[in-house]
């Protein structure tokens, strides 16, 4: 026969179950609530370099039209003919290779102009593009959903062709996400992947505590609204989650926060050695050997211990701005885009 004590025990067990359920809400809606990313200085090695570097000659914006109706910016850099004095578009039949510059995080396409000046003085077509949620494409922070920056690199190949070899080459964030986007079942829309500082993950060997100063994270929102994704609970995706170090004249052109749906997408998967094992093109990795964001000597083993090695090449005197900007830096990603 049983006891009374015994026939409590399953209200005392709904009782606790229900009190924990209670408390677990409670702690998610704090953490969406308050959870978000604080306040950060600017970043002088990040906001600086930009000063001194020439944007005259940047080419006005062209657009190409996403699946959900969005135009989307993007810059044209022509090849030039080689052995010229003077930039000559290439009227070569022979087709040349595409270079399609994905930024960094903030940034956008005119971020990436002086290495894009680079590449087409090597006989290279070059796109520069505004990723969504930057520049000119799109609402600034925000993404309707994961992986809708990878829908519009597919929307970019299918709207704008070419006629030739293509390659895919990302700088810092832009670098995580073109690593995502080689080791994603589209890898085969480019012939070749190029890295350049990238970033793989917050908990990888390669990163400096809060990617040195740059990033503020809402690390409690962000893990509540990853668990409500979890279970098909999207609602609150569109809350910012990273703050970047801009100063205040950078803000006004550039992009001082993410949404949880831009966050997540501009970067590797969370097993961003999945990424690296199951991209098959030929990669290359280069960064500057004084990065100040991550540390660069770290690269190669990483992608040694996921079984994807990949020739990685250091720059000397560079720093992570640098790789983008500095006269010797932008040759050298120049060679690796032509090799």
């Amino acid at each position: 026969m049983t006891s009374p004590t015994h026939r409590r025990w399953p209200r005392r067990l709904l009782i606790s179950a229900g009190v924990s359920l209670a408390v677990l809400l409670a702690l998610l809606a704090a953490a969406i609530a308050f959870g978000g990313p604080g306040p950060i200085a600017p970043l002088a090695s990040i906001n600086d370099p930009f000063a001194k570097a020439d944007f005259s000659a940047v080419p006005p914006a062209r657009t190409f039209k996403a699946r959900d109706g969005t135009a989307m910016a993007w810059l044209h850099y022509p090849a030039v003919t080689r052995g010229t004095s003077t930039a000559v578009a290439n009227p070569a039949a022979t087709p040349v290779r595409r270079v399609v510059l994905v930024h960094g995080s903030s940034a956008r396409g005119r971020s990436m102009h002086v290495l894009a000046q680079a590449l087409a003085a090597q006989g290279l077509e070059v796109a520069a593009l505004d990723m969504r949620g930057h520049g000119d494409s799109g609402p600034r922070g925000q993404a309707a959903y994961v992986n809708q920056l990878e829908d519009d690199i597919e929307d970019f190949v299918r709207a704008v062709p070419h006629n030739g070899p293509s390659t895919l080459a990302g700088f810092s964030s832009g670098g995580g996400f073109v690593l995502r986007f080689a080791g994603s079942p589209r890898q085969d829309l480019f012939d070749r992947y190029v890295l350049l500082a990238p970033f793989l993950h917050h908990t990888a060997p390669t990163n400096r505590p809060n990617d040195g100063g740059w990033v503020s994270v809402g690390l409690p929102r962000i893990v509540a609204v990853t668990m409500l994704n979890v279970v098909g609970i999207t609602r609150w995706n569109h809350l910012p989650v990273l703050r970047f170090g801009l100063n205040d004249v950078a803000r006004q052109f550039l992009t001082s926060s993410y949404d949880f749906n831009l966050a997540t997408g501009f970067r590797p998967r969370n097993d961003y050695l999945a990424d690296i094992r199951n991209a098959k093109r030929p990669m290359r990795l280069l960064a500057g050997r004084n990065d100040e964001l991550f540390d660069p000597t770290k690269y190669a083993a990483v992608f040694e211990s996921a079984g994807r090695p990949v020739p990685v090449t250091l720059v000397d005197g560079s720093g992570h701005m640098g790789l983008t900007l500095d006269a010797a830096a932008v040759q050298a990603v120049a060679r690796a885009c032509l090799e």
